[in-house]
């Protein structure tokens, strides 16, 4: 039995639209999700008008990963 995952990104709690990503592999769907959370991760390090503390980088780190729904399908 093949087994195969959906994994659903939205860009905050709210999102009508959200990212939806179908894999194969276990490996494949881990690699995007830790791809796509570090990209987020810089762009919102990059763009803020402040300096990021070490404890607001986790925190931003832990909602960007509540954002995220596996499925298995």
């Amino acid at each position: 039995m093949e087994r195969t995952y959906q994994v659903t990104y939205a860009c905050d709690t709210l999102d009508p639209n959200p990212i939806v990503k179908v894999f194969n592999e276990f490996y494949e769907m881990s690699d995007w999700i830790e791809e796509t959370v570090a990209d987020r991760m810089d762009w919102f390090v990059q763009h803020s008008p402040w300096t990021i503390s070490n404890d607001e980088w986790y925190e931003q780190r832990e909602i960007e990963y509540s954002l995220i729904k596996v499925k298995e399908i």
